[in-house]
């Protein structure tokens, strides 16, 4: 089934909820109302938010594109609540007229905010004589895929992709595939430690404040559920090994940078 298909497929289901939620008849996608009454209901709204995710602060409560509707963020997580707090909804609203996804794109945005919060010197980089791109990886050393990816980084930093690792043992915390994070990023070398470790090597076990369990919880939080997962600079996700070609052409389709944007890329 196509895209198209499947996202009009979406669209009639949203509406139809909509329409049983008491979504008044008329509204669109482009009717929605975002003037000072609109606002007015957030106070009422976080309330609701409050029984429903105690202990969560929601990044932002805003009008959603369609009327009644309002767009809760928390990180990488897009929820829809009525006006009335007693309706909530997750699911992605689509703009027929342009195919594009509007919930994907704030979703992406809420992914790129939280990948800013990681300092990069707590990651293990590879970079290519001149970056084009930078693309974060969330990678298991015990991930089939994750090494055959790095098995192939000279591909990728040939095409000026700049690779930077973040931890995600996906058997989780105090695990061996934990503990060999650990010891990759405790290593004098750590690019050195983590591709021999890539290659099912044995390394010698070391430790130190390190920042593993920090990506874990990063990797949670934009919606990480398996590895390798790729993390573009505009906060779009691609789960799974991406080869260097492919990858290089999606970038350049996706992203579209420029030469001379490329010092904002590198920030």
């Amino acid at each position: 089934m196509s895209r198209t298909v499947n996202n009009l497929i979406a669209t009639v289901i949203l509406t139809l909820l909509l329409l049983l939620l008491g979504n008044p008849a008329g509204h669109t996608a482009e009717a929605a109302d975002t003037g000072p009454e609109a606002y007015s209901v957030i106070p009422a709204l976080k309330t609701a938010l409050a029984r429903i995710f105690p202990g969560r602060q929601a990044d932002s409560i805003n009008p959603a594109p369609i009327a009644g509707l309002y767009e809760v963020i928390y990180g990488a997580d897009i929820y829809y609540l009525t006006a009335d707090g007693k309706h909530l909804i997750q699911g992605d609203i689509f703009a027929l007229d342009s195919q594009t996804n509007i919930t994907e794109s704030r979703r992406a945005a809420g992914r790129a905010r939280l990948m800013a919060t990681v300092d990069p010197e707590t990651m293990i980089i590879f970079k290519p004589d001149k970056t084009r791109y930078i693309v974060s990886v969330f990678t298991d050393i015990d991930c089939g895929y994750c090494r055959k990816l790095h098995s192939e980084i000279d591909s990728y930093l040939a095409r000026g992709i700049e690779i930077r690792y973040l931890a995600y043992p996906r058997s989780g915390l105090n695990t061996p595939s934990y503990f060999k994070a650990v010891t990759a990023w405790c290593s004098k070398d750590r690019q050195q430690a983590l591709t021999v470790a890539k290659t099912g090597a044995e390394i010698k076990y070391q430790t130190c404040d390190n920042p593993v369990a920090e990506h874990m919880a990063v990797a949670r939080k934009v919606g990480v559920t398996g590895t390798p997962t790729l993390i573009l600079s505009d906060g779009s996700m691609l789960p799974g090994y991406v080869p260097a070609d492919r990858l290089i052409h999606y970038l350049d389709e996706q992203l579209q940078i420029a030469p001379a944007d490329e010092a904002a890329v590198l920030k």
